[in-house]
């Protein structure tokens, strides 16, 4: 068994104010941490792997085939692998979560697959 804390993490910044951490991982999936700043931007991607996910802190703005789905403290979410997605931090505040993939991303930290 292997135990990650949050302050074991080296998160890297994978676009302006998003930052990600790999947590865990095994063969079938992996949990990354993820850092939202105020104003900051994922922009629309897919990806083949299904994604979950929990908000802790803050307030995170989904646009999923022209909805806007708004996830705050408390809240989960599920992602089907190829729908597009993006997200926004439109609040004050970070935004702080994880999220788990299934199967794990090859690059945790969303640079090019």
């Amino acid at each position: 068994m292997e135990r990650v804390s949050l302050s074991d993490l080296e998160p890297s910044e994978a676009a302006d104010g998003v930052h990600l951490a790999l947590m865990a991982g095994v063969d079938s999936m992996n949990v990354q941490h993820f850092e939202i700043a105020p104003d900051a931007v994922v922009d629309e991607h897919e990806h083949p792997n299904e994604q979950t996910g929990f908000i802790y802190e803050g307030e995170l703005v989904f646009l999923v085939e022209g909805e806007e789905i708004v996830c705050g403290p408390g809240d989960s979410y599920a992602i089907p692998g190829d729908q597009p997605h993006a997200a926004e931090n439109r609040g004050e505040e970070t935004v702080r979560g994880v999220d788990i993939f299934a199967p794990p991303r090859a690059n945790p930290n969303w640079q090019s697959e």
